[in-house]
């Protein structure tokens, strides 16, 4: 493999060119210090992440660490697998840092640092949690809008809000809040997809006043009000009565962020030209993709998308693709994603109708395709009931294992096994789980190498033990905070310190939009307007 220096690393950042790159660490360690265009590819997950970031084995790829040989590890599997184009930057992060640029904490840091800057550059409105608060007890005509997900609302929301999410909210306004003299008030946890959401509204010119409750919930509960939990209220499915109208004008914002517009022919020879990676978003919400979607195309919903791009598009400089149905949701978020700094970008003409029978496969994870012995749910049960040395290993991640697990289950990383040792040698029965198998299912031949017991995965993993009916305990100690290097902890996932990490990580966004200045290589805004961010 090729080691590069710093410098050069930094000049292909900003040559143009496809780039990608990956960071070898997990996730909770991504998130303390890397470089701001890095994107997580831990080694725990590589044979599915590497292919979901990676349309295209031939890309130039860069594989970034903390210095600790974690990126040469993930270059070398990455060449076995066919890339042939692969560097390490020598010295990783630290060596970086010691050319003079800048390292950056957090995740999905290039979608929050651009929401930063739409809330500088557009003068977003907002308004503080005790106002809100008291608007609500006034009964003023008003909306609150959640535009996060619908388990985070459900989680936690803001009294009288609805979920939306935020690729919902330009399409679904115009039902929503037919009056114009509604104020509609748009929140997320903290501070991004609030931003986002109210800007996308007043992007599309919507006649309603429109404010983002600053700091979204994480604000609300600085504030001392308590936010709900447990509601499911969400926007009403299927096509709203305003589509048209939706349409009309996420065309105009987009055309004014240069969004390119392709027929299906040329989105086929897109997916034909073996020289340019190219991603098909399908923006939808999951419901509408489960239920029929168009072959090779991922679910990316809209507002998702923007606020965690790093989460979808693993390649620099790559071509992007967005469908949808009505067209609406698609070039609201190819207007972002261009403003966000990436160059090609484009919607198809006729949406998902006109392409919906076409597309190729998505990429295969062959390791998946290896024989591994299998246990079935009612016969897992039957072996804990036994009392015969069974041990269940759940490689979810560290915060799914808490919010539920098969009972007794050890929760281990896929990388960090010989800490389990012990355990795992001293079992007559093994079985590994993973919230659908799959994790599970690559992680084998690890497991077999700590332990002379059988080795079974569990059919359909921990999901088809809840299906089954199965209880799951749940426990938001276990793993420990400090364990947590799978996962970049938010602050209400913490276990003690939660409102001195609230306003650490408000802090933190805030900052964002100066940190950007000094990185050099970041440029937000409609190109050929003098927008940039350095």
């Amino acid at each position: 493999m090729n080691r590069i220096d710093a410098r050069t690393l930094h000049d292909w950042i900003t040559d143009g060119q496809e780039l990608a790159l990956l960071d070898a660490r997990e996730d909770g360690e991504f998130g303390a210090s890397h470089l701001f265009w890095t994107v997580p590819c831990g080694l725990a997950r590589r044979e599915i992440r590497a292919r979901a970031l990676l349309p295209r084995l031939t890309t130039r790829i860069c594989c970034v660490d903390d210095g600790r040989g974690l990126a040469e590890d993930l270059a070398g599997w990455l060449e076995s697998i066919g890339a042939c184009d692969v560097a390490v930057l020598d010295g990783g992060t630290k060596a970086w840092e010691a050319a003079g640029y800048v390292l950056f904490s957090g995740v999905n840091v290039p979608s929050k640092a651009f929401g930063e800057w739409v809330e500088h550059h557009y003068g977003t409105e907002s308004v503080d949690a005790p106002d809100l608060k008291a608007w609500i007890d006034s009964g003023q005509n008003m909306v609150v809008l959640d535009s996060r997900t619908q388990e985070e609302f459900t989680r936690m929301s803001i009294p009288t809000g609805i979920s939306v999410p935020g690729g919902e909210l330009a399409y679904r306004i115009g039902d929503i809040a037919p009056d114009p003299n509604t104020l509609v008030v748009v929140n997320c946890a903290g501070r991004t997809r609030s931003i986002l959401g109210a800007e996308s509204l007043r992007r599309a010119g919507i006649p309603n006043k429109v404010v983002a409750l600053r700091n979204g919930t994480m604000g609300w509960e600085l504030a001392g009000l308590r936010c709900e939990r447990g509601r499911t209220e969400r926007f009403q499915p299927n096509e709203p009565r305003t589509a048209a109208l939706a349409l009309q004008r996420a065309r105009d914002f987009a055309e004014q962020s240069g969004v390119g517009v392709i027929g299906p022919l040329e989105l086929i020879r897109f997916e034909d030209d073996p020289d340019r990676s190219l991603y098909v978003l399908d923006v939808r919400d999951p419901q509408e993709f489960r239920a029929g979607h168009r072959p090779g195309s991922t679910n990316a919903p809209g507002g998702q998308l923007v606020q965690a791009t790093d989460t979808w598009i693993g390649v620099r400089n790559a071509r992007i693709v967005l469908v949808d149905d009505t067209g609406a949701r698609a070039l609201m978020a190819a207007a972002w994603l261009r403003q966000m700094g990436h160059r090609d970008v484009f919607v198809v003409e006729g949406g998902l109708e006109a392409v919906k029978t076409s597309g190729t496969e998505p990429i295969p994870v062959p390791e998946l395709a290896a024989a591994v012995e299998r246990i079935d749910v009612t016969s897992l049960q039957q072996l804990l009931d036994s009392g015969d040395g069974t041990v269940v290993l759940d490689l979810a991640r560290s915060v799914e294992f808490r919010a539920g697990h098969i009972p007794g289950a050890l929760w281990g990383i896929r990388t960090r096994l010989a800490s389990l040792t012990s355990h795992l040698s001293a079992a007559r029965h093994v079985v590994i789980t993973s919230p659908d198998g799959m994790l599970a299912r690559l992680a084998v031949p690890e497991v077999a190498s700590l332990t002379k017991a059988s080795v079974r995965v569990l059919d359909g993993g921990t999901q088809a033990w809840q299906a089954f009916g199965r209880p799951l305990a749940k426990d938001r100690t276990n793993p420990p905070d400090a364990a947590c290097i799978d996962f970049s902890l938010r602050p209400y996932d913490r276990n003690s310190g939660i409102e001195e990490a609230m306003n650490a990580y408000l802090t933190w966004e805030i900052d964002l939009v100066h940190e950007i200045k000094r990185d050099g290589t970041v440029v937000f805004g409609v190109p050929g307007e003098a927008l940039a961010a350095a």
